[in-house]
């Protein structure tokens, strides 16, 4: 019997953290055969190297998709999507696969939703029906429309996927797979992580108290990332702790939030802050137990915290509408309301793990549907009457 051939696209750190334990699902899996392609900002180095880690993970891509215009502007954005959907188009038709896999909300899952549509391919999508505050809603929504198949994290999600006229026998509630990832992370030892990652800065101690900061631009704000990072610069430097900081991802308006942490290094030379690229997904799941508060506007802190128990204090409106536990605290881009936060956080320390994203077994769940499930192109909407 031949196997389907189910073709997963990773276009940067989120994305591959996201559907690492589905990609070893499928790999494993006797009916199914992967065909990977990787993109965009994973294969740059100034956003991680990603495609290094996928290697020493031991998947090998069957293509390499160059697609990111430099600018981090919203039309560098635009023409990013564009060029993705000209590229990915090519790779489907080389590949011919039975199904294209599609992970969450970025620009460059649109390309890829776009051209598996108008290539006749059956699209999956994981984390539909997940409502932030961003142009992420906007592009999440799009491709929920465009799918055939859903893997939304939570049950909330799924009702939501159906809510917008998805077929229910469509809609499958498998967690996220990022938390299979956790799951499997925290049973295994962890080492000094400082040591292990370059970066820039001041040297950190990894048996001393830490923050961990990811701040992202926020597309429908652009202008004020600059100002934005300098608030959460200023409040975690009234903390006086130890903070591991990571570069923003290539939204519209990374450059501005480069531009804040390069001027706060050349200022600030001696604040214990130490910049990192990217760590392995596995590395970032240890960190992110061993942190005293993660700090920022990553879905991280809400997805994975909420399983690993990390205080989180969430700012802006990046993750607004995001289902969230009891792990996270929301503020506005306002360093004294961000150092109150924070402070508060710290003093409380751990959390309970909290399943609202999963419970560990969400790539399984995931290669077993697509192993057996219908190959049909032919959408139609619970709305549609006869």
């Amino acid at each position: 019997m031949n196997k389907r051939k189910i073709c997963v696209v990773i276009t940067g750190r989120p994305s591959y953290s996201r559907i690492k334990s589905v990609l070893q699902a499928i790999q494993e899996h006797p009916e199914l055969e992967l065909l990977l392609i990787v993109g965009a900002s994973a294969l740059l180095y100034r956003f991680g190297s990603v495609i290094d880690m996928i290697r020493a993970d031991g998947f090998e891509p069957k293509s390499l998709v160059y697609n990111i215009v430099e600018g981090e502007t919203p039309s560098t954005m635009a023409k990013s999507t564009g060029l993705g959907v000209l590229e990915l188009a090519t790779q489907f038709e080389n590949l011919k696969p039975d199904i294209v896999l599609t992970v969450a909300d970025r620009f460059e899952t649109m390309a890829t939703a776009v051209a598996a549509s108008y290539m006749n391919i059956p699209l999956a999508h994981t984390q539909g029906g997940e409502f932030t505050g961003s142009i992420d809603d906007s592009v999440r929504n799009a491709i929920t429309k465009l799918a055939h198949l859903h893997f939304p994290a939570t049950k909330q999600a799924g009702e939501i996927v159906v809510r917008m006229g998805e077929d229910p026998k469509a809609v499958f509630v498998t967690g996220c797979p990022s938390i299979d990832l956790a799951a499997d992370a925290r049973t295994k030892a962890s080492e000094n992580l400082f040591e292990k990652y370059g970066g820039t800065g001041q040297s950190l101690d990894w048996d001393k108290p830490f923050l961990v900061v990811l701040q992202h631009p926020v597309t429908t704000e652009y202008g004020e990332a600059y100002k934005q990072t300098e608030e959460t610069l200023e409040a975690v430097q009234r903390m006086n702790m130890q903070v591991a900081w990571f570069w923003p991802n290539v939204d519209a308006g990374s450059d501005a939030v480069s531009k804040a942490l390069r001027t706060y290094i050349a200022e600030n030379g001696t604040m214990p802050i130490h910049f990192y690229r990217n760590f392995s997904p596995e590395d970032f799941v240890h960190l992110h137990e061993r942190a005293s508060c993660l700090v920022g506007n990553s879905s991280s802190g809400i997805r994975e915290g909420s399983y690993l128990g990390t205080p989180v204090v969430n700012i802006g409106t990046r993750q607004l509408h995001r289902e969230r536990g009891k792990n996270v605290i929301d503020v506005g881009y306002d360093a004294q309301a961000i150092y109150e936060a924070i402070t508060r956080q710290v003093a409380h320390g751990r959390y309970p793990s909290d399943n609202l994203y999963g419970d560990g077994k969400a790539g399984k769940r995931i290669a077993d549907i697509l192993s057996t499930c219908s190959l049909d192109i032919v959408k139609r909407s619970s709305y549609a009457t006869d």
